[in-house]
């Protein structure tokens, strides 16, 4: 499947932003905890979870869907605690379920995860974390094997921030015996968010959203309804989509105190918006000017936002620096921009000079990831021509009927085989 994009159209009208991915997988996973049925609301519509529920399913949960963006799911019958070798190498968050599992059923294999590009990371913390817990750890040619009798409470030290980690061990960590401390663990409102709920099923968790989170175990928890919060960083997206293409658009169902810092800096480059309780109205914007970009962990400048803002860089007047340093490889994407006009000097893995304005102009691209291939949306929006962007399951992953959404806004793409 590929987009068939005709550029050089501004954007009008309002556009709503979604649950967020990246609670809502973790919300999925945390469905294990529970020998009750889970409600869980606001689950976006994308391939990441579509991946994430063929995999619960084949575990053998049960899973019910409504109209509107609801899933109950029951796992009372589960006794399987292989994941799929077909299915799980697919989506690098699969990982998230092995907490849960091992807190529920002491054992659980883990066949290689996959994803994307980016996805490819080592998971040497979380096997780490896992055994500080207690646990066993045992790996072969098909994965990685964990066994424990009683996951036991202890102080864990991450060597870096990592979100899918934290979230990982605090959620094994509500039905360990005794107290479990996470050190330096990530920030972001979805950590925050989590730790909330398992709190209102009975769990015994505090400082969620600093770096410090104290968990004090449990026997049991009771299934509560999990509502997701707003996708911050599809919020994000669509206001620096807005920015780059000059065009009044307003973002409903976000939530702005998640987006501080994106925000000002969308603001340092001279992009007029205003903000309101549960939404942003970005407005057109002339003399936009350079910055630096310096990508970090929550509540800093979130890389999954530094490609799109890449794209609006080169839109601007002078010459701005990108310090990508979450990541190694995610400035990979630069080439195509490249192609398409943009004047992008790679300096190294972590760092790009962005010289502009640029005229860009329609290409062949494709999508190398979910974060990237939205970039390359945005900059066929303001490309003079058609732009064909092949590979756009990635996007799928993270983005739901996205050209649908941009069609309403007055957007000429159309999904083709």
């Amino acid at each position: 499947m590929k987009f068939i994009i005709n550029g050089g159209k501004k954007l009008k009208g309002e556009i709503a932003v979604g649950g967020a991915k990246n609670l809502a997988l973790k919300a999925l996973a945390a469905s294990f905890l529970f020998k009750q049925e889970i409600v869980i609301n606001n689950i976006p519509d994308i391939e990441d979870i579509k991946q994430m529920l063929e995999i619960i399913k084949d575990l053998g949960a049960k899973v019910e869907k409504n109209d509107n963006h609801q899933y109950k799911i029951s796992t009372k019958n589960v006794s399987k605690t292989t994941l799929s070798p077909i299915l799980t190498p697919k989506l690098r968050a699969s990982i998230v379920l092995i907490g849960p599992m091992l807190a529920r059923f002491g054992e659980a294999m883990l066949p290689y995860p996959g994803g994307c590009v980016i996805g490819m990371r080592p998971i040497d913390i979380f096997i780490d974390g896992f055994k500080t817990l207690g646990v066993e750890v045992e790996e072969n040619k098909n994965g990685f094997f964990f066994k424990t009798k009683k996951l036991k409470g202890a102080k864990f030290v991450f060597p870096i921030i990592s979100v899918t980690a934290t979230e990982t061990l605090m959620m094994a960590a509500t039905l360990a015996k005794g107290k479990t401390t996470l050190i330096n663990a990530a920030c972001e409102p979805e950590i925050s968010t989590l730790a909330d709920y398992l709190n209102s099923c009975g769990a015994k968790i505090s400082g969620a959203g600093t770096s410090t989170i104290i968990i004090e175990g449990v026997n049991k928890l009771s299934a509560n309804v999990f509502n997701i919060i707003p996708d911050r960083i599809e919020a994000g997206t669509f206001a620096i989509m807005a920015a780059t293409t000059k065009s009044d658009l307003i973002i409903k169902n976000c939530n702005p105190m998640h987006l501080e810092v994106p925000l000002l800096m969308l603001k340092k480059v001279g992009v007029n918006f205003i903000i309101g309780n549960n939404n942003i109205h970005v407005l057109p914007s002339k003399n936009l000017k350079a910055i630096n970009l310096v990508t970090h962990e929550y509540p800093g400048f979130i890389t999954d936002l530094q490609a799109p803002f890449t794209v609006l860089l080169t839109q601007v007047q002078g010459m701005s620096l990108v310090h990508e340093t979450i990541y190694e490889g995610r400035l990979f994407y630069i080439d195509k921009l490249n192609k398409m006009g943009a004047n992008i000097i790679l300096c190294d893995p972590h760092r790009a000079i962005i010289n502009g304005p640029t005229k860009l102009y329609g290409k062949k691209v494709e999508s190398p990831d979910i974060r990237a291939g939205m970039a390359m949306v945005i900059a066929s929006l303001v490309a003079e021509g058609k732009t064909e962007i092949d590979n756009i399951y990635q996007i799928d992953r993270g983005y739901e009927k996205i050209e649908e959404r941009l069609q309403n806004l007055g957007v000429k793409i159309e999904r083709v085989n």
